[in-house]
């Protein structure tokens, strides 16, 4: 499991004192729109980068969870991907037509996997209703009527048809109007999302009570405070309503007292064993997972746990009896070689490392570790090696800045410094550091005969501008 911080732009943030403009409020509010748990205003104005998990194990049980809602709702073929947030609220939102974002606590608080997957039926009910698209539009024809209306007010004051406070309130009103609008346009989106997402579950045989539950429990949380809530400054129903409406949908299911499959349960206990075991401080983890509690997600939590906060050896004695229990689980065999390897024993991690990827059905970020662990030993022939896992890596998934790091300094031991500068260049491009990328890839250019697929690859990004305003994320 890594961690890193992945760029989102964000509008520019008010002075100090300063109420920020329409645009930019609205345009943040568009950026939270879909956001599926809030029951208040989502804060997704946040600056700097959101900190993203990448982890085998959980990308492959998401896309098990999400592979057939997609499929259901015509988006298999649309390569859309769920993304896993370092954040310990309960949260799932969309920002663009190919990435659902879920925050680790949502996975870690779903006690079932249907819970959580109701929560991706819902958001995949975002997609493919195209409400971002569709939110864009509305929030340009309430700029279009709020300025035409604030130009009629200004148009009143100037004439003398108004002074202090009414001149203000004429200036406010189109504001509060175009707020309230947007507002009760998000408020559609997400009953269609609901609905959506009921109807995604049904298709593929599954049941709505997970995601029923999880939205019951929101609103029993907020039912006090729901009492003094505007109905109509709220973003999403609200929730004594909400709740209604998805009730009768979701018992008319016919799958509605469908159980999850216990392999998929335990799939799913182990993946909230091991957020828990990188995420807790020992004492916490202490708690949820004691040791008598002999279950395997207890013992794996633990043992992640002993790696990270104690003896390497204890953690290492663990592991392997994991391994022992269950020899074809790939994920056991990556962390003992993620322990061996972060304890500056890069040659004892390989072996390991090789047995998860000859394991997993999907390596990529196991051939990522993989080369960084070849390259760590500073042996030369292990290179090509780490070349091979690090360039397959990059074709299943080019976003990951570290693949490419890792392949600069392969392609830099076997002396190929070309291909090394390129692979720099798509470090920094791929981190959002586009000034450093540009530098790398004039340099790698003067290296490569002209022409050639190396020269091209860093031409692109020589040449590269990043927009400059942007409104969303990338």
């Amino acid at each position: 499991m890594t961690f890193r911080s992945k760029t989102m732009a964000d509008t520019a943030a008010p002075a100090r004192g300063q109420r920020a403009p329409l645009r930019t409020r609205a345009i943040a509010m568009t950026a939270a729109a879909a956001v599926a748990l809030s029951a208040l205003p989502a804060r997704a104005q946040k600056s700097g980068g959101l900190p993203v998990i990448r982890d085998a194990e959980i990308e492959q049980l998401l896309r098990d969870y999400t592979n057939p809602i997609l499929k259901a709702a015509g988006l298999g073929q649309h390569n859309i991907r769920v993304v896993i947030i370092n954040d310990r609220s309960y949260n799932a939102f969309v920002m663009d037509g190919r990435r659902i974002f879920v925050n680790a606590g949502a996975l870690m608080e779903s006690a079932t996997p249907n819970q959580i997957i109701g929560v991706l039926a819902h958001e995949t009910g975002h997609i493919a209703g195209g409400h971002l698209s569709k939110l864009r539009q509305e929030l340009a024809n309430v700029q279009t009527a709020m300025l035409l209306a604030m130009l009629l007010g200004m148009g009143a004051v100037v004439a003398g048809r108004g002074s202090g406070n009414a001149a203000a309130a004429a200036l406010a009103a189109p504001q509060h109007i175009a707020m309230r609008s947007l507002l009760a346009y998000q408020r559609q989106h997400e009953e269609q999302a609901d609905k959506a997402g009921v109807k995604f579950l049904a298709a593929t045989g599954q049941s709505a009570k997970g995601m029923y539950d999880t939205f019951k429990r929101f609103a029993d949380q907020i039912l006090f405070t729901s009492r003094y809530i505007d109905p109509y400054v709220q973003s999403h129903p609200m929730p004594r309503e909400r709740i209604e409406a998805l009730s009768t949908l979701a018992a008319n299911s016919p799958y509605w007292n469908k159980k999850d499959p216990p392999e998929l349960q335990l799939r799913h206990d182990l993946m909230r064993a091991k957020l828990h075991g990188f995420l807790d401080r020992p004492d916490t983890l202490a708690r949820a997972y004691p040791p008598s509690d002999t279950s395997l997600p207890g013992r794996y939590a633990r043992a992640i746990a002993a790696y990270r906060h104690g003896s390497v050896a204890n953690a290492l004695a663990q592991i392997d009896s994991l391994i022992h229990a269950h020899p074809g689980n790939p994920y056991f065999h990556e962390l003992k070689g993620q322990a061996l390897l972060e304890a500056g024993r890069p040659a004892e991690a390989v072996a390991p490392l090789r047995q998860a990827i000859s394991l997993a059905p999907n390596p990529t970020l196991m051939q990522v570790m993989l080369g960084q662990a070849l390259i760590a030993t500073n042996n030369p022939r292990n290179a090509d090696e780490a070349v091979a896992n690090l360039e397959k890596a990059i074709a299943r998934d080019p976003d990951i800045p570290d693949a490419y790091t890792n392949l600069a300094m392969a392609y830099g031991r076997k002396g190929d410094l070309a291909k090394a500068d390129l692979a720099s260049a798509q470090a920094a491009f791929s981190r959002g550091d586009f000034m450093t990328a540009r530098q790398l890839a004039a340099r790698a250019k003067g290296r490569f005969p002209i022409g050639t697929p190396g020269w091209v690859k860093a031409d692109d990004i020589a040449s590269f501008k990043p927009p400059s305003a942007p409104i969303m994320g990338r």
